[in-house]
């Protein structure tokens, strides 16, 4: 059976609930991140991406603009989904999403350090040291982007 997967913006009431179901499962519940810190305020400030796969929500990611760069944030996908290339394709519509937006020049992101290798692949580059985040090693990373003017 071929898998229907879709990415779009989440924008409903009920699309957010999703992202936040995700988030509460991959990182309150497997990763253990303290509550506290996964709901930090700045969901309101954020732009949300949902990932479905045959309807069923299945990951999410935030993008929080600031003036001079483009910030993906929460990047979780359901465990039971994960290493089938649909995370690839939820960071993919992400960059596109920013790059049409044409507000910033550059994407930045903390990742997990297992997952540095991933965004690397997808053109991104570490940029700063190790730090801990939610109790998780993390490393700051950018990508340049061409603004086409």
């Amino acid at each position: 059976m071929t898998e229907n997967v879709v990415v779009r913006r989440a924008t409903s009431v009920l699309d957010l609930e999703s992202c936040r179901s995700i988030r509460k499962k991959v990182f309150i519940e497997e990763q253990k991140v303290p509550q506290e810190e996964e709901w930090d305020g700045l969901d309101d400030q954020s732009q949300h991406t949902l990932l479905e796969v045959n309807k069923i929500p299945a990951g999410t990611a935030r993008v929080r603009y600031s003036a001079e760069k483009a910030k993906i944030e929460r990047v979780a996908i359901l465990y039971e989904y994960r290493g089938k290339g649909f995370g690839k394709k939820m960071i993919e519509y992400v960059i596109k999403d920013i790059i049409y937006s044409g507000k910033v020049d550059k994407i930045v992101l903390g990742a997990q350090n297992h997952a540095i290798p991933f965004y690397e692949k997808m053109g991104f580059m570490v940029c700063g040291p190790e730090y801990m985040d939610g109790g998780i090693p993390h490393k700051d990373m950018v990508m340049q982007i061409v603004l086409k003017k």
